[in-house]
């Protein structure tokens, strides 16, 4: 089974936008993005295993592999210019994919961290450790459309595993401080998202060389869906890509 999902195949674009899901999350969270962003970016979603048509597939429990797998994947398609967007666990991933990209010498041309602090400057909060009804409570609490699946009992027995899997890899994930990243970074957070707020979110501008920007939306931790437009807006302009459709 592949690891992207491609909503709109564009053998004309200029450039590829690969997308990293949050904990629990599957490349349907940005299936909508290929109608709005502009159509010289191609948008890849990727599809980690163990859910949606990868349920069957083993599920990752360590960030630093699943972002070896990712980065090898991509690898034919690398033909193009690339940009990584990752929000929450899947920001972390897309930096850990980034810099084994860079090290392979195929740096991406910009890498966006969406809803979560800078990958040395992790939360102790452990989500992993509770039981099933205090995983679900968290989930609640974040918001977004995978919480809403969890009150469903069938949903719940197939959802559930996965999601526990992501927030433990996050949980135990390590911040190694080399390779250095040299590739510009933009880091987007929601003004009313509790598990991440500006101060923390600029710290991202301590892991690379390259130039730092950072954004503030309206919204809590799922901000990006209501602001898609404007987050799109901001991607394409930062891509420098004209607009979309």
């Amino acid at each position: 089974m592949t690891w992207f999902r491609c909503a709109e195949t564009r053998p004309w674009a200029s450039m590829r936008l690969f997308c990293m899901p949050h904990a629990g999350g599957s490349a349907v969270f940005y299936r909508t993005w290929a109608k709005e962003i502009s159509p010289a970016v191609e948008v890849h979603a990727v599809q980690y295993p163990g859910r949606s048509d990868r349920l069957a597939d083993p599920m990752i429990g360590d960030a630093h592999q699943l972002a070896r797998l990712i980065a090898g994947a991509m690898a034919p398609l690398l033909d193009r210019p690339a940009a990584l967007f990752g929000h929450s666990m899947g920001a972390v991933v897309a930096y850990e994919v980034a810099r084994l990209l860079q090290e392979r010498g195929a740096p991406p041309a910009h890498v966006f961290a969406s809803g979560t602090r800078a990958p040395h400057d992790r939360d102790s909060e452990r989500v992993s450790d509770l039981d099933d009804d205090g995983v679900v409570a968290e989930m609640v609490k974040l918001g977004g459309s995978d919480a809403e699946a969890l009150q469903d009992p069938e949903l719940r027995e197939l959802v559930l595993p996965y999601v526990r899997n992501d927030f433990k890899l996050i949980e135990n994930y390590e911040h190694r401080a080399a390779p250095r990243l040299t590739v510009p970074i933009t880091a987007l957070i929601g003004d009313s998202d509790h598990h991440v707020n500006e101060e923390q979110a600029v710290r991202w501008a301590e892991v690379t060389d390259g130039t730092f920007a950072h954004r503030v939306f309206p919204g809590d931790h799922f901000y990006l869906v209501p602001n898609q437009s404007a987050v799109l807006s901001d991607v394409m302009r930062t891509l420098e890509v004209p607009a979309g459709p």
